[in-house]
């Protein structure tokens, strides 16, 4: 793929309309497994970052031959910028992701608000303002996001990444992420993981950094990868090949 193509023909295929749903249901258990982590665990680190990181492992093996596994707005931008997606499927993609974490955070506030009531934000994403402010939490999800996305295109999109281990080390890579940002920005890098939660429980103070962070840093990462370490496996191939 080239140059970018709209690819309207092609938003009702059997092919992509799986793929939407594969997106909807991965995203939808994905946000539900960690939001929970979330709230069980009071705060606990290491059950919030394993939460995080074996949930989206598992979503990622469960979705990939389906629509890629991309389970995050930011890292379908990237796909769309790279051109490994087509514009307008890459759209739905994200419809159907933000649809999925305000679902699953609906579906939390259904199982357990006679246990909690109002107690809670439902995982919400904010600012350690003691810690760093607006300015420092953006670069931040900026950073971090790039990070995901550059494991992303080395292991998943590379002809010579690591196939079927792909979805344990982007799971290890978001489980990290969270060892290092859950006490300062929360580790988003994803911003249908926040979407979600913030719609639900009304908490969308700050809410753009968790947006345009993780956009900028996965367009950057996937723009390096596609332009600058990617086309020198593409010039091989023909060598491989013989």
């Amino acid at each position: 793929m080239n140059d970018f193509e709209v690819g309207m023909e092609d938003l009702t295929t059997p092919a992509n309309l799986r793929a939407y749903g594969a997106e909807f249901l991965g995203t939808m258990l994905f946000v539900l497994m960690g939001t929970t982590a979330v709230i069980v665990s009071g705060g606990d680190l290491v059950v919030i970052a394993l939460g995080h990181g074996l949930a989206i492992a598992m979503m990622v093996y469960v979705t990939a031959n389906i629509s890629g596994g991309h389970i995050n707005p930011a890292v379908t931008v990237a796909m769309i910028v790279t051109r490994n997606i087509k514009v307008m499927p890459g759209v739905v993609y994200i419809g159907a992701q933000l649809l999925g974490a305000v679902t699953a955070t609906g579906l939390l506030y259904l199982i357990l608000f006679n246990a909690i009531g109002e107690a809670t934000n439902f995982g919400a994403h904010g600012i350690n303002t003691s810690a760093l402010g607006n300015g420092g939490g953006f670069l931040l999800e900026l950073i971090l996001t790039f990070v995901l996305v550059a494991v992303i295109f080395a292991t998943a999109v590379s002809k010579r990444g690591f196939g079927h281990m792909a979805p344990l080390a982007i799971g290890l890579t978001v489980a990290l992420i969270h060892f290092v940002a859950v006490p300062l920005t929360g580790a988003s890098v994803n911003p249908a993981r926040t979407f979600g939660p913030a719609l639900v429980s009304n908490a969308f103070d700050s809410f753009w950094l968790y947006v345009l962070g993780p956009v900028i840093g996965a367009i950057a990462a996937g723009a390096l990868w596609h332009h600058v370490f990617l086309p020198a496996e593409d010039a091989g191939s023909d060598d491989d090949d013989e």
